[in-house]
Order: C-alpha cells, then sequence, then structure tokens
C-alpha cells in the first residue's frame, strides 16, 4: 500500500515513492525560479557548512529584492544548481520551503494547471 500525501484544496494526491524513478523532473527541464526565504538561507549556507554571504554569491543570484537559486545550462536544460543526475538533490534534508511544498503550490489549486503538473510529477494521483 502507498504512502499518499493529500491537502485540503488540491483535487489530487502524491505519492512521494515516485520521486526514486523521475530522475528529479522537478529540478530540472524548462527554466523555473526557486525563491528564498532567509530562513531557507540560513539553513542551506548552515548544511553547507559555508557563511550565508558565501552562500549567495556561489549559488544564487539576485532577482531585484529577493534571491534564487542559480541554475546550471545541461544538454539543453535547465537543472538546479544542486541537482546531480543519478544522485539527486544534494542538500535535501535543508532544501528550500518552495521544494518540500511541491507539487502542493497555490497554483496547482487551480484546475486550468492541473495538466502541468502532471505531465511534470509522475507522482501526481487524479481521482
Amino acid at each position: 500500500m502507498r504512502d499518499l500525501i493529500k491537502k485540503d484544496g488540491f483535487i489530487f494526491a502524491f505519492d512521494p515513492q515516485a520521486c526514486f524513478s523521475c530522475n528529479g523532473a522537478c529540478c530540472r527541464g524548462e527554466s523555473g525560479v526557486v525563491w528564498l526565504k532567509k530562513k531557507d538561507v540560513e539553513n542551506i549556507a548552515k548544511y553547507l557548512g559555508i557563511t550565508e554571504k558565501s552562500f549567495l554569491q556561489e549559488y544564487c543570484k539576485k532577482e531585484r529584492y529577493s534571491y534564487t537559486l542559480k541554475e546550471l545550462k545541461r544538454k539543453g536544460e535547465y537543472f538546479c544548481v544542486f541537482f546531480e543526475e543519478g544522485k539527486g538533490c544534494q542538500i535535501y534534508p535543508a532544501r528550500p520551503k518552495q521544494c518540500k511544498d511541491y507539487p502542493f503550490w497555490e497554483r496547482y489549486k487551480d484546475k486550468n494547471y492541473i495538466d502541468e503538473v502532471c505531465k511534470e510529477c509522475k507522482g501526481i494521483l487524479l481521482p
């Protein structure tokens, strides 16, 4: 029996076991943005054993008044700076809140975006 995750307001369930077979579909592909909160910066820097300033300089880019994780372009697609093929997320225990919340993002409460999340995430189960 699968341990499915369900959240109020979403029409789908999520099977986290699917993450082991998708090779990081949510961490690669089209260019995207992972917005960082202050707590994310603190947690990731601590996990990496570096200062927050070093983390921001090496792994982030500034977009207006906020920071996002850098992306690396390889083989015609974009990869999160912390994603390694075959190994997954290299900061998984300290990953940003936006990553922890996926696929339960507010936009996916809107039925118009269900196809988008289903295409990207093998773990989405519709009723």
